[in-house]
């Protein structure tokens, strides 16, 4: 049996699972003030410079990391079917699965319900501004999302937290309109200008990305906006002056993010890209900034 609680004439399904890869209790990275973020298990981009590829699929149970764990915090179960399982009291995180896993995934997943999860929330909720549902792709996981966000605004002590979703922006227009009504407001990846480069980048195009920033915005919900600068490899220095023509769309109240292309977590090919100096960055930055009449997030560490 469901356990439900009215909101606004909703039920909240307090039971609703998601698969989560990693909370953080604290961060003031991802979205405004101190926020609590969980990162859920799952994408369905497949970027080649992604710095946390283990987030992009579910585990297959092959057991290629088992053997490789120092602690033996993973093992096989006894059933026909073997799975690999985490004892997290074991883990000390030193990644080594993750380092070793030919799937881009994680063995170290945990099942929370949506009570579990508000039961963290108000462990930490003296000290928060808000919570944020990052990734991976959140939004794979949407229903998880807007139980959980809609159990936070039926919470008395919870509701003055902001609800954020932090997004590669390929939800529907349909799941948006889904969320919306529990969402305050979304950070959104624009990985590369045309649609070309896009695809190349991440498997798909932008047509997505942009009807949702065209969306979000409509509703007052889009709080940010992200441009990757890869040195020789997108195209955002070469279509600056359209990028900065479609920045200037956007209302003043959103952020607008460069992030550098670093090789910290990254795999495979892009380890042989060059990475982004601040001496590169500041040179996009300076001729986005020309073209756009405003300032820009730059970033404050480069590794």
């Amino acid at each position: 049996m469901v356990n439900t609680a009215l909101l606004n004439g909703d039920s909240v399904n307090y039971e609703k699972t998601g698969m989560v890869s990693k909370v953080l209790t604290f961060s003031c990275v991802d979205g405004p003030g101190n926020r609590l973020v969980i990162f859920l298990q799952g994408c369905n981009y497949d970027c080649i410079t992604c710095h946390n590829p283990h987030t992009i699929n579910h585990c297959d149970h092959c057991g290629d990391c088992v053997a490789h764990c120092p602690t033996n915090a993973l093992t096989f179960d006894d059933s026909p079917s073997p799975k690999v399982i985490w004892n997290e009291p074991l883990c000390t995180q030193c990644d080594k699965c993750i380092d070793v896993c030919p799937s881009k995934s994680n063995p170290k997943i945990t099942l929370y319900s949506v009570q579990q999860l508000l039961d963290l929330t108000k462990k930490h909720a003296p000290f928060l501004s808000g919570v944020t549902v990052s990734g991976g792709e959140a939004t794979l996981q949407l229903p998880f999302i807007i139980e959980y966000f809609k159990a936070i605004k039926g919470t008395d002590s919870l509701r003055h937290l902001t609800c954020f979703i932090d997004s590669n922006g390929s939800l529907s227009e349909q799941g948006w309109n889904k969320v919306l009504p529990y969402l305050d407001g979304a950070m959104i990846d624009l990985k590369a200008w045309q649609n070309e480069t896009h695809l190349w980048l991440v498997g798909r195009d932008n047509h997505r990305v942009l009807n949702t920033i065209s969306l979000l915005t409509q509703h007052n919900k889009l709080h940010e906006v992200r441009l990757l600068y890869i040195p020789n490899k997108t195209d955002l220095l070469t279509e600056v002056d359209a990028v900065s023509d479609y920045l200037k769309t956007l209302p003043e109240h959103v952020q607008i993010r460069l992030n550098a292309f670093q090789h910290h977590g990254v795999i495979g090919e892009a380890l042989t890209w060059e990475k982004c100096s601040k001496t590169q960055m500041e040179e996009f930055e300076a001729n986005l900034v020309q073209r756009l009449g405003r300032k820009v997030i730059t970033p404050s560490i480069y590794t």
